[in-house]
C-alpha cells in the first residue's frame, strides 16, 4: 500500500525538483522532443511562475512527486482564464510514479482552492488535443470540454483543448 500524498505550497527549496519533474514529465510523454524546447525552459523557471501564481507540490514520504500551478485570471501566468476563473496550469507528475493518484490529488487541490476563493466560480485549463491521458484525467475529475475556447499555439497548427469545471459555491 502506498503512503498518503500530501499537497502543499511549493517552497523555494522545492523549485529544482519541480523543474526537473516538469521537464521529465513533458519529454517522457512525448509532448516535446527535447528538454531544451523554449517553452519547457520557460516552465522550468518555477520561481518565475511562483511570482504570479500559486505553485503546489504533491509529496509522498518526503519526496516531491508532482506539481501544479493555480493562476489567477489576468495574472502574469494565466493564458486563458476569464474573470471569475482560476486557471489550472502545468500539472506534472514524475513519470516514475504516474497513475498513483498524485495528478488527481493536485487537480482536486486546485478545485478546493478555487471553491475557497471569493469571486471564483470556475476552474479552467488548457491541454493538448492529442494528450489522451491528460484529457481522460480532466474528464474523470469533472471537467467539461469548452470547445468554443479551444485555440492554436501561435504560429503552429497545434490545437489546444480548453476544459472548464463550474463550481457550486457553498
Amino acid at each position: 500500500m502506498l503512503s498518503p500524498i500530501t499537497i502543499r505550497p511549493a517552497l523555494p527549496e522545492d523549485y529544482d525538483a519541480v523543474g526537473r519533474i516538469t521537464l521529465d514529465s513533458y519529454v517522457t510523454a512525448g509532448y516535446y522532443g527535447s528538454a531544451d524546447h523554449p517553452y519547457l525552459q520557460e516552465l522550468k523557471n518555477v520561481a518565475g511562475r511562483a511570482k504570479h501564481a500559486d505553485v503546489l507540490v504533491a509529496e509522498r514520504d518526503g519526496e516531491i512527486i508532482g506539481s501544479v500551478t493555480a493562476a489567477p485570471a489576468g495574472g502574469g501566468f494565466s493564458d486563458i482564464g476569464l474573470e471569475g476563473e482560476l486557471e489550472l496550469r502545468t500539472l506534472v507528475v514524475d513519470p516514475a510514479v504516474q497513475r498513483s493518484g498524485a495528478g488527481r490529488a493536485l487537480v482536486q487541490a486546485v478545485v478546493e482552492q478555487a471553491r475557497a476563493t471569493e469571486g471564483i466560480d470556475a476552474v479552467c485549463l488548457t491541454t493538448g488535443a492529442t494528450w489522451e491521458s491528460a484529457n481522460a484525467l480532466y474528464q474523470r475529475t469533472g471537467f467539461d470540454r469548452a470547445p468554443e475556447r479551444d485555440w492554436f499555439v501561435p504560429g503552429t497548427d497545434i490545437k489546444l483543448f480548453v476544459y472548464k469545471l463550474e463550481l457550486s459555491q457553498p
